[in-house]
């Protein structure tokens, strides 16, 4: 039987030299089968917004929507460890909304953990979600939810004063009580520099191979995703066209008619009519 992923087998596989497969994930049979095949940790992310729900950006996901994905996924029981991505608003306003927000996460969705973005800024949340006995995931440079302030999504950390201030943000959030640390869109030099300040797990995702593990979004990693990919993403299937090549097969064969064959349908058997009886009964 498969070992249940925590927080705490997270850093120990970082203490170990083991790097931690992180992916993302939406639904009930999607979960099963990529925690069949041994994924770490599932993050049901805020990207939902735009990879599932059509949304431009991650911005107007909302906690119902993250909560509703979330149940599908704990449903399927993972041996990973789950994590939820807390929207834009959820935390940023107050401790007290960032701690309510959490705990819904964990009572109503079956997180075992939560993240949200931000480093210094967010460190008052953390420390308060912590308290609550949840643990939190940070996450450093290109943070979706900034997208209006940084203006696109662009690198961060490219410059001497920001890599700076992302590994001063770094130290914050471990010191805050974070169990691990998102890393995007970052120099793969400054990725690995952070990783080897902190003596928590780092998950880089555009942000080179020194990582203590990577994630990805798996409709991008899958090719279902049809948009532009980032550079840092890698496809390891072309599922998006087999299910146009399946579905455009199967529109084919019902308009000539060829789907259903026979062995598409049910048969009926008559049965023997009964002695004084004028009817008889079919079953199928």
């Amino acid at each position: 039987m498969s070992r249940k992923i925590t927080q705490c087998v997270l850093k120990e596989m970082k203490k170990n030299g083991e790097k931690i497969a992180a992916i993302t994930s939406y639904d009930y049979l999607t979960t099963r089968l990529i925690d069949d095949v041994g994924i770490d940790l599932i993050l049901v992310g805020d990207s939902l917004g735009m990879v599932e729900l059509g949304y431009e950006s991650t911005l107007p996901v909302t906690m119902e929507e993250v909560i509703h994905h979330l149940k599908a996924v704990t449903r399927a029981k993972p041996n990973a460890f789950v994590v939820g991505d807390m929207p834009f608003m959820s935390y940023q306003a107050s401790v007290e909304d960032a701690i309510r927000n959490a705990g819904r996460f964990v009572k109503e969705g079956g997180a075992e953990g939560v993240k949200l973005e931000g480093g210094v800024r967010s460190v008052d949340a953390i420390k308060g979600i912590v308290r609550a006995a949840i643990p939190v995931v940070g996450h450093l440079g290109l943070t979706p939810q900034s997208l209006l302030q940084f203006g696109g999504y662009k690198i961060q950390g490219a410059d001497n004063l920001s890599a700076a201030r992302l590994i001063e943000d770094a130290k914050y959030l471990e010191d805050a009580g974070c169990c691990l640390i998102v890393i995007e869109g970052v120099p793969w030099g400054l990725a690995k520099e952070i990783t080897e300040t902190v003596s928590i797990p780092t998950i880089g995702i555009g942000a080179g191979k020194y990582c203590d593990g990577q994630i990805l979004v798996i409709q991008d990693m899958l090719g279902i995703f049809e948009k532009p990919l980032p550079k840092f993403v890698k496809m390891y299937a072309q599922i998006g066209e087999g299910i146009k090549k399946a579905v455009a097969g199967y529109i084919k064969e019902v308009k000539n008619g060829k789907f259903p064959e026979l062995k598409h349908s049910y048969s009926v058997k008559k049965r023997k009519k009964e002695k004084g009886s004028n009817e008889g009964s079919q079953d199928t």
